[in-house]
């Protein structure tokens, strides 16, 4: 018995030994997913055969300091990759690149996107730049086609049919269009079309499209069909604005040196869910969840509704096939409400340049160029606004009659319809209406529903051209109106 005893012993201290010099190879079950994906190999990395490689499109589209929390979006977006593990070599970064170093950012070189975050700007790849950020561009680097890119380092999505791609798209947009800061905006139709080219050329497994933008649900609504292995979620509907958040005169406000948004509400609702999770464990079902309650706001006053669309059975998947994570977040298992709380207060994304030139009138000195220059800009912005919505008005009354007019323009189609069913006349309305009364910019963005519910009436460019000939006599003259900021460009 005594020998039997000795005997367990030696073997039990050898195999606490062996244990001990071999935990790279023998697991607890609590370190199962390290011993699948260990620390900085290949998964986490995105290259590994069972997983496929990430590939991601970070694309912020605009340009202007009053903009500034597109591109921070975008950068901290960059980051919540990096910290993942996926590659520069597979991420594709768009933006204008005018934020870090304008003279109006108080920390030259920085940019942050919360009152205390971290500078999100730092190693953020410069793939296309200024006006190397054009739809063009965009949509040749999803589809993976070289030769069609102007400029830039030249880097696509080459993706391969056992790749997963993340794309995330924040700026202003409107029914059915996206801004972008350089050449033409984006129409629904012609990135919905991009998407099934992808998907045709069988060059990905699944693919995931968060959008940040006004009516951003109108970009996939009746447009993007199931089977394609998509999966898009959106900051809005197809009817309402989406927000800007840590702005001015809110809380949490920016730090008091900032006169502009930092970030967007739905934008920043998923990165900072990212920022704290073990992606590992949430899936985008659960992200949906979180991000659309904090966008949401439970107060429809300060808010939007987070929408989802495509293949819908993919939600269930989780965040790690598409954006890796963080190893310091291995601990962190998914609870309901460790979501960070919602601000008390949003601005409407259309109303945040004019809030940036209202705080830079505000803080001025008295009688200071810098004031001078604060009134200027808003009351430029002002005369466009006034402008655009007199036009669009006035167009309707002439094309359909005083009374009929108001209610064609603000016709909404029942849900699971397009904004249109003729996009390629509404193109063409939308040059003809820019040809005689200027630019709709990125506020008239908003108007894009009755351009659309015109053509939907049977109204032909020759009537359009008269009747905007007729509401446009004359118009602002400020780079707001400048055909460089519309559709037509």
């Amino acid at each position: 018995m005594i020998r039997y005893a000795a005997v367990s012993l030696l073997i039990l201290a050898i195999f606490i030994l062996t244990v001990s010099e071999a935990r790279s190879v023998l697991k607890l079950p609590s370190e199962v997913a390290d011993f699948f994906h260990p620390k900085g190999e290949s998964n986490v990395a995105g290259d590994d055969d069972s997983v496929g490689t990430r590939w991601a499109v970070l694309l912020a589209g605009s340009s202007g300091y009053w903009n500034y929390r597109h591109q921070a979006d975008v950068c901290h977006a960059y980051q919540v990759l990096k910290k993942g593990g996926v590659k520069d070599e597979n991420i594709v970064v768009f933006m204008y690149d005018d934020i870090a170093y304008d003279f109006e950012n108080p920390r030259p070189g920085v940019i942050i996107n919360s009152p205390h975050g971290d500078d999100v700007y730092e190693g953020v790849p410069k793939d296309y730049t200024g006006e190397e950020v054009t739809a063009k561009n965009f949509l040749a680097a999803i589809l993976g086609n070289k030769t069609a890119i102007t400029g830039g380092t030249g880097k696509v999505v080459d993706s391969g049919p056992n790749d997963h791609i993340f794309i995330y798209y924040t700026d202003h947009g409107g029914p059915g269009v996206l801004g972008m800061p350089s050449g033409p905006y984006i129409y629904a139709d012609d990135l919905i079309e991009v998407l099934k080219k992808k998907h045709a050329s069988g060059t990905y497994k699944s693919l995931v499209f968060y959008l940040e933008a006004c009516e951003s649900g109108s970009i996939f609504e009746g447009l993007l069909p199931e089977g394609l292995n998509i999966y898009a979620t959106t900051a809005s509907n197809a009817e309402e604005s989406s927000w800007g958040t840590y702005c001015p005169g809110e809380y949490p406000s920016p730090p008091p040196e900032y006169d502009t948004c930092l970030g967007d509400l739905y934008s920043v609702a998923w990165m900072e869910d990212s920022d704290i999770h073990n992606l590992q464990t949430e899936t985008l079902k659960q992200q949906y969840h979180l991000v659309k309650k904090r966008t949401s706001n439970d107060n429809s006053g300060y808010g939007s509704h987070v929408m989802q669309y495509g293949d819908l059975k993919l939600s269930v998947e989780d965040l790690f096939l598409y954006m890796g994570t963080n190893p310091a977040n291995d601990n962190y298992t998914f609870v309901d409400d460790n979501s960070i709380r919602p601000s008390s207060k949003a601005v409407n994304q259309r109303d945040a340049d004019l809030l940036h030139f209202w705080e830079k009138f505000r803080k001025a000195p008295e009688g200071s160029v810098r004031k001078v220059e604060a009134q200027k800009q808003f009351v430029e912005a002002m005369s466009h606004r006034m402008h655009i919505d007199s036009s669009i008005k006035l167009i309707g009354k002439l094309l359909f009659g005083i009374e009929k007019g108001p209610e064609i323009l603000e016709t909404v189609r029942p849900a699971g319809q397009p904004l249109t069913d003729d996009w390629d006349c509404l193109k063409s309305l939308v040059r003809t209406f820019e040809t005689r009364c200027g630019s709709l910019s990125q506020y008239g963005m908003k108007h894009m529903r009755s351009i659309a519910n015109i053509c939907n009436a049977g109204i032909k460019i020759e009537q359009m051209a008269e009747a905007a000939a007729q509401a446009c006599v004359n118009l602002p003259s400020n780079s707001w109106s400048s055909l460089h900021r519309g559709f037509s460009a």
